[in-house]
């Protein structure tokens, strides 16, 4: 992985380039986190890498080292209400737009993982498995997973007959019979969950 991404963007004129990508696009509950970063020029993490390709501890290792050597990093989150009210792919922009404009430092060019671009306010161009490509959105990859870990892991606490802490909301064996269980809580995604039998109206 090079900063090839980040210094076509330089060589445009572009003087703040940040990494985007989101955490928690598929899960059955709890929000959508994503994360913005400004690295360095030519800054070396040792193993920086896509957050789904790294082991738990590995990317709170990482999340350290990024929130120190980064010029700027934000971390932004949109809840299952408005998942539900507005649909995962708007509350990912929106979670997306929020943390490029919580940077302390402003950005001027966002590269985004995958292949949509949100509405942003810089510009930008989107990079498919750009969290294994770009060294920016692996560092956003790994702030977002992280972050949403935590809040998952908080949320556990407070629900723990769901078990949160295993799953961290995925639609997993486990929690579809947590679901039927106990049914669906406060900080379940109802527009995820239409088909679910035990839904409790």
């Amino acid at each position: 992985m090079d900063f090839q991404y980040e210094q076509s963007a330089a060589e445009k004129g572009y003087k703040s380039i940040c990494g985007v990508d989101e955490a928690g696009r598929g899960p059955l509950a709890g929000p959508v986190f994503a994360a913005a970063v400004i690295l360095p020029e030519g800054c070396v993490i040792e193993g920086l890498n896509d957050s789904k390709k790294l082991s738990e501890k590995k990317r709170e290792a990482l999340y350290d080292i990024i929130a120190e050597k980064a010029v700027s990093w934000s971390v932004a989150s949109v809840d299952e209400k408005t998942i539900d009210e507005i649909n995962i792919l708007q509350a990912t922009y929106l979670a997306m737009r929020k943390a490029v404009e919580g940077l302390s430092v402003p950005a001027d060019y966002a590269l985004i993982d995958g292949n949509r671009m949100p509405p942003l306010s810089v510009d930008g161009e989107t990079i498919i498995k750009g969290d294994s490509l770009s060294p920016s959105i692996a560092a956003a990859s790994i702030m977002a997973k992280v972050s949403r870990d935590r809040f998952m892991l908080a949320l556990d606490k407070k629900y723990p007959q769901y078990q949160f802490a295993k799953h961290k909301g995925y639609g997993t064996k486990l929690h579809y019979e947590m679901l039927e269980q106990f049914g669906i809580s406060d900080c379940h995604r109802r527009s995820f969950l239409k088909s679910f039998v035990g839904e409790k109206k």
